[in-house]
């Protein structure tokens, strides 16, 4: 195969980002050449999520938005990552308008399967990869900002979810693989450790959890400034694990801690391992060892049989557990899950109306908590500039990039991924405003 441009839309979470950083590293790798203009890609890769059935939707529009490319250079269409993964039976004789399927673990049959291509062959490459899962990668975040995925898999098996099924069970990858890829990503401002469940890491491969070792390893490397953790499953927060985040001055002072629901019952058909009881003693217990602490969760609305009552019982769970930054989903029913098969499944209209409700009474709790900054100097990172607002745009310590809010600024000058103290002067339901102090 001559020499080709490549391009990429990755779709889903950041892990699935991270996926197809190691395939654009495999290209690279190669000596071909990487766009971000589509425009002049010749071989359009679609990185794909399968997640929920909106996201598979989503993919497939993609797929067939990205086939008018063909108008221009575009010569061949990739379709990776979850969806083929998981539903190549039916998207390969369907989804005529790709030319090359790979899994989640295909990244170096790429080119073997694009030589097919070029000579005139469909090629279904799912499940023909090596599972190399520790390939360079091309980083596709903003420079200060990058992603370490810690493992892959999942078995916690909760009921409503597909992600075992498409990934398999929980893999940690090697601790000193996974130093090595940190310290191969450069100066860095900001590390997001992210895997389906990152409490869990290590005790699959060494027998006993290395969650705290591996995040104290990270802290020794010089390139790395701060870390961000993600996705810590409440159960197995302990101690150790407050205690590195409340001492290691590196580790950013915010825990993304999936919940998904706060009633015993619903909980436990979720097939979850929490409590509400427990859930709250746990953020009491982080608040009172770590003052500054901020939360955020998920939670999903309209499981089946969620009844009012419970609804409205998590509503008032949100007002008492005051949480910094929260998403709310309606319930999704998968094929292959246990909840599928479960009777009282709760109408669309009713599972919109609860998500509606839910982001109102977060909305007002988390107005409240932005304006107790106000007239406070805080430390933010810049992101960037905001070309609309004619401002600035960064965040602050309890504000994740892309899932949570921004902080709004103006100043003489600002630099990407530099630091600054910067005076909130008003804030709305989600974001800050703010004039540069001084940089640090």
């Amino acid at each position: 195969m001559t020499s080709k441009v490549f391009g990429m839309i990755s779709l889903g979470c950041d892990k699935n980002r991270v996926d197809g950083e190691r395939l654009l590293g495999e290209i690279v790798q190669r000596g071909y050449s990487i766009t971000d203009d589509l425009g002049k890609a010749q071989v359009l890769i679609v990185n794909t999520c399968a997640f929920l059935n909106e996201a598979r939707k989503e993919a497939i529009e993609t797929v067939l938005e990205s086939n008018g490319y063909r108008a221009g250079v575009l010569e061949k269409i990739v379709v990776s990552g979850c969806l083929p993964q998981k539903y190549i039976g039916e998207l390969f004789p369907e989804l005529t308008e790709a030319d090359v399927f790979l899994g989640i673990n295909d990244a170096d049959k790429l080119f073997s399967a694009l030589e097919r291509a070029y000579e005139g062959e469909r090629v279904n490459a799912v499940g023909g990869g090596t599972g190399n899962a520790m390939g360079a990668r091309v980083i596709t975040t903003a420079p200060h900002i990058k992603y370490l995925k810690i493992s892959d898999g999942c078995s916690n098996h909760c009921t409503y979810c597909l992600i075992p099924k498409i990934r398999g069970k929980y893999r940690s990858y090697p601790m000193d693989q996974l130093l090595e890829e940190a310290k191969s990503l450069g100066q860095t401002d900001e590390l997001i450790l992210v895997a389906q469940d990152t409490t869990r890491y290590g005790e699959d491969l060494y027998g006993e959890n290395k969650f705290v070792d591996l995040i104290k390893n990270i802290s020794k490397l010089d390139n790395i400034c701060h870390i961000r953790l993600l996705y810590c499953y409440p159960e197995k927060i302990d101690g150790a694990l407050i205690a590195e985040i409340r001492d290691n001055p590196k580790v950013i002072k915010y825990l993304d801690i999936p919940l998904q629901h706060s009633e015993d019952r619903i909980l436990k058909l979720m097939g979850r391992r929490g409590t509400r009881a427990e859930y709250l003693a746990l953020f009491e217990k982080l608040r009172s060892e770590i003052p500054e602490i901020a939360i955020r969760t998920t939670f999903i609305a309209g499981f089946p049989t969620e009844t009012e009552e419970e609804f409205e019982s998590l509503k008032r769970f949100l007002t008492e557990a005051k949480l910094t930054n929260c998403g709310f989903f309606a319930y999704s029913r998968e094929p292959e899950t246990p909840a599928y098969r479960m009777s009282g499944h709760i109408p669309a209209k009713t599972k919109k109306r609860r998500v509606k409700a839910l982001y109102s009474c977060q909305a007002e709790i988390s107005q409240g908590i932005l304006n107790s900054f106000i007239g406070q100097t805080v430390e933010v990172v810049c992101d960037g500039i905001d070309f609309e607002k004619s401002c600035f745009i960064g965040r602050t310590y309890f504000q994740a990039p892309e899932i949570d809010g921004n902080v709004y600024f103006t100043a003489e000058r600002a630099e990407t991924g530099k630091r600054y103290l910067l005076k909130i002067e008003k804030a709305d339901t989600y974001d800050l405003f703010a004039t540069a102090q001084e940089a640090l």
